[in-house]
């Protein structure tokens, strides 16, 4: 293979620094601030970082380190051995390097970490001698050995691990810091024994052999599991891999005069301004992160050595002046002499991010356009639910107690008994149970039970399945698609992870993470703060888009109004049908034979629908309400097992033998695709007819009292012009037709649209932007038609199709703006193209994700609609689209 063109290593010293701080994507964020450190004169040990390109080469070439790097690492293994005045392996006064990786986007923790490399059989007795620290050496060496036997070689830390236990008893040392030299050196000899049973060859002696090897092993961490599942939590893509850091050691473990910390320029948890971190006397910095030792708080540092740490202060100030952002520290002493190892900008809470963007403004430090784009829209989740205390949730998994992880499906946090059905959840409920209904898919049927439990918990269903759905709505609590709960809800009990609980046992659910554990989990509550509004009054202030909400409650309708929602983009109307006596009426008009007899039964529901919508109407005060006429399948409405079949038919006085042939006569093959939508209007007018009536009477009952309603009727599932110029018709006739038995003479202004939900519909947008007042697209099922996914079962293969990156994420979740979206933009560019005017929205569980809102900003939607919950993240996320598009 012929040498590569490529540059391969940049080196960062006195001598000198090749890259700088924004070139984090061919350095990594750890090797372009360590660059960048260095340049503006803070005291780094000097090093080199290979680039991410050569990890992409890598793979490339079959994971093989490319012709010409160790070449090219010697070459500047002597530049740093010029620098130091030590050799790279010398028996008198020996170079050691760390090895360790760095990607572009922060992953704390999930790539590999080797220290003191170098030392061999003789050079651990040379780094005694240059030292006069035996002790210190020889930790050194057992440390390496340790590592890099692990991480290197496959030898797990258990077996050295169980070598010192013994090693600690035989000196009686409390603590690994009280074995004595002797010790140490025997451990030494036991940890090359342990090394060459398990890994089958001596510990290598030989350093550049040792540094290939090291550089290898970061370069596979890329693709070991861990790294790669915190990529797709994190939606981290695109990248081309890691770099390997390799640098000069500096020995925070060389007596009690040295140390080694981590630190945060401020309280990553609460955004206060103040120093925040912990240190080790002689330890070396992975001691204080793999919680070995206790650590420190920070600040006892300026009673041990005052000048190491108010330099360390100097230093906080200058990084964060210069970063102009929280900077998350690695500093080492050594002797007395302070070394700074790592700058990056710090990971924080949604609290933390939102008092700390407005302190920076305060401080001028960065504008209000920084701060609004500095926030991670999604993280104000945080700010809006209750969470797991952090040092519960810690304990909870220390004792095993964490039985398995499904789908973030509706944050949160939520503990209580298992109830396996709805009508089980709502009575324990009453009789003051907390409860999570456990449930292997949830159905519309199942909204009381839902909204009576704390929490909501499945075994199958995706993001956005009828469970996540309805739960994020309300703010509930849901993880779903945990596929190895077993339910049995006959017995009342369900199996994981080896554990059987039953409806007696408290588990717990965390929608933001979706892991599921054993017991009660403490919680805490969020408290709103002034930082807040303030950083919601930027976001609108930046904005072009407008927020709505999805909403089918005036309860639903207020809260997404005091979270600052600009309307409804969806009123889901056959919510509305399942409470009480309302969803035996609906059955009592889906088991009807005849006309008369539907609209008979249509009767007792219109002044229900007439009243949701005006309650609705009064809590929006004069913001744009749109309505979603009757969507689901009637089979949807009926009970399917013979128990509840039989109570029907007694309720309604029918033969139970006519309720089971109509849920039989409803059945189809893909509901999902049958008989629902505009297709029920087309049969079925009547039910039409009634629901627009009933938002009509709404209206004008609204505007008899003063109160501006602004109703926006849409027609779902629409396929072709001539459905939607058919149903809008009959619409429109309607709306007259109550104005006049009303004898209402002021103007309804009443809309009426439909939903861009079938790829047709966008495919022939200029042919249906003619009878239309609006465009909503429904993109919730155009994912669905458009990959041939259902969104209640993708559950099944998503896990291996973003394990083997075939998608970049669920696209369920975050909007595919290559597929789906090209439908969107082309239903929008279509339908303006004949109606300039065209008002078009998304309405779909996209519209309160930040990446698909940032979709919806480009191809110029007038509005995004999403859950009361997530209204601020799509008020801040709107407000970074429009800034990132320079608007």
């Amino acid at each position: 293979m012929a040498k590569n063109s490529t540059k391969m290593i940049y080196y960062f010293g006195k001598t000198k620094t090749e890259g700088n701080g924004k070139q984090k994507t061919l350095l990594g964020g750890k090797g372009a601030n360590l660059a960048e450190m260095t340049s503006i004169g803070l005291p780094v040990p000097p090093g080199f970082t290979i680039t991410t390109e050569v990890c992409d080469l890598y793979y490339k070439n079959k994971q093989k380190l490319p012709t010409g790097l160790m070449d090219e690492v010697k070459r500047n293994v002597g530049i740093m051995e010029k620098e130091l005045g030590k050799k790279f392996g010398d028996t008198k006064s020996p170079l050691l390097v760390s090895v360790r990786s760095g990607a572009a986007s922060s992953m704390p923790g999930m790539m590999n970490t080797i220290l003191n490399l170098g030392l061999n059989d003789e050079s651990v007795v040379g780094l005694a001698n240059a030292t006069g620290q035996k002790r210190f050496a020889y930790d050194a060496y057992r440390r390496l050995i340790n590592m890099y036997g692990d991480v290197v070689c496959g030898v797990d830390h258990e077996h050295f691990e169980e070598i010192f236990d013994k090693i600690k008893k035989r000196y009686k040392a409390a603590t690994d810091n009280d074995v004595p030299l002797e010790g140490m050196v025997k451990l030494c000899e036991e940890y090359k024994n342990v090394f060459k049973k398990h890994y089958g060859k001596p510990f290598p002696q030989e350093p550049i052999k040792q540094l290939e090897l090291a550089i290898e092993a970061v370069f596979k961490s890329w693709m070991q599991p861990r790294a790669v599942k915190y990529r797709q939590v994190e939606n981290i893509t695109g990248l081309l891999g890691t770099a390997v850091n390799v640098q000069s050691m500096v020995f925070g473990n060389m007596g009690d005069e040295s140390g080694t910390g981590v630190a945060f320029t401020r309280n990553p948890s609460t955004g206060e301004n103040k120093f925040y971190g912990e240190f080790l006397i002689n330890a070396q910095g992975e001691d204080v992160v793999a919680g070995i030792r206790t650590p420190e708080p920070v600040e006892k540092m300026a009673k041990w050595d005052k000048k190491a740490y108010d330099q360390l202060m100097k230093i906080k100030d200058q990084l964060e002046k210069h970063y102009r952002d929280v900077q998350d520290i690695e500093f080492t002493i050594e002797n007395k002499k302070l070394y700074m190892l790592q700058t990056r900008n710090g990971k924080r809470t949604g609290a933390a991010a939102v008092k700390i963007a407005c302190d920076m403004v305060k401080e001028k430090l960065i504008t209000e356009k920084e701060a609004v784009m500095r926030i991670p829209a999604g993280d104000l989740t945080q700010l809006l639910l209750p969470s797991f205390t952090p040092a519960a949730k810690q304990a909870a998994k220390k004792d095993g107690r964490l039985l398995t992880v499904g789908l973030p499906a509706s944050p949160g946090a939520a503990f209580g008994k298992p109830a396996f059905t709805a009508a089980e959840a709502v009575d324990r409920t009453l009789e003051g149970e907390q409860v999570l209904l456990v449930r292997k898919e949830t159905n519309p049927e199942d909204i009381d039970g839902m909204h009576s439990a704390a929490g909501i918990l499945t075994s199958t269903g995706g993001m956005t399945s009828h469970a996540a759905v309805v739960a994020r709505g309300w703010g509930r609590c849901c993880v779903a698609g945990a596929g190895e709960i077993q339910i049995d809800e006959k017995a009342r009990k369900i199996k994981v992870g080896g554990k059987v609980f039953t409806h007696k046992d408290v588990i717990s659910i965390d929608g933001s993470t979706g892991e599921v554990m054993e017991g009660e989990i403490a919680t805490q509550n969020p408290k709103l703060s002034g930082d807040f509004a303030t950083v919601m009054q930027w976001a609108d202030k930046y904005r072009t888009m407008k927020v709505r909400t999805n909403a089918d409650t005036p309860k639903d309708a207020k809260r997404a109004r005091d979270f600052g929602a600009q309307g409804i983009g969806l009123c889901r109307t056959e919510h509305m049908f399942f409470e009480g006596e309302r969803i035996m009426a609906m059955r009592e008009m889906i088991l009807a034979e005849n006309e008369e007899d539907r609209k008979k039964a249509l009767k007792k529901l219109l002044p229900v629908q007439r009243k949701d919508f005006i309650g609705i109407f009064t809590a929006m005060k004069g913001l744009p309400v749109t309505i979603r006429l009757l969507d689901p399948p009637l089979h949807e409405f009926l009970p399917h097992d013979d128990k509840s079949q039989a109570e029907m038919a007694s309720r309604l006085n029918v033969k139970r033998a006519d309720v089971k042939n109509r849920v039989n006569a409803l059945h189809e093959q893909n509901p999902m695709l049958g008989h629902r939508g505009c297709r029920l209007a087309v049969t079925y007018p009547e039910i039409l007819d009634m629901q627009v009536t009933a938002i009509t009477e709404a209206v004008i009952a609204c505007k008899s009292k003063k109160i501006d309603a602004q109703a926006e009727i849409m027609i779902p599932l629409v396929g072709t012009a001539t459905e939607l110029q058919m149903l809008g018709d009959r619409t429109r006739q309607v709306i007259e037709d109550v104005k006049a038995a009303k004898k209402y003479t002021g103007k309804l202004d009443i809309l009426v649209g439909t939903m861009i939900e079938i790829p047709r519909a966008a495919l022939t947008a200029d042919e249906i932007s003619p009878v239309a007042d609006f465009f909503s697209f429904g993109t919730n099922d155009l994912t669905q038609m458009t990959f041939g996914y259902s969104r209640d079962d993708i559950n099944t293969f998503l896990p291996d199709y973003l394990s083997d990156e075939i998608l970049p994420r669920d696209p369920f979740q975050s909007l595919d703006t290559n597929g789906v979206g090209q439908l969107v933009q082309m239903g929008v560019t279509k339908g303006r193209s004949v109606k300039k005017d065209l008002k078009c929205g998304i309405c779909g569980e996209h519209g309160g994700d930040p990446d698909s809102i940032r979709f919806c900003n480009e191809v110029g939607l007038d509005y995004v609609s999403c859950s009361p919950f997530r209204v601020p993240i799509a008020r801040l996320a709107a407000a970074q689209a429009a800034l990132a598009n320079g608007k």
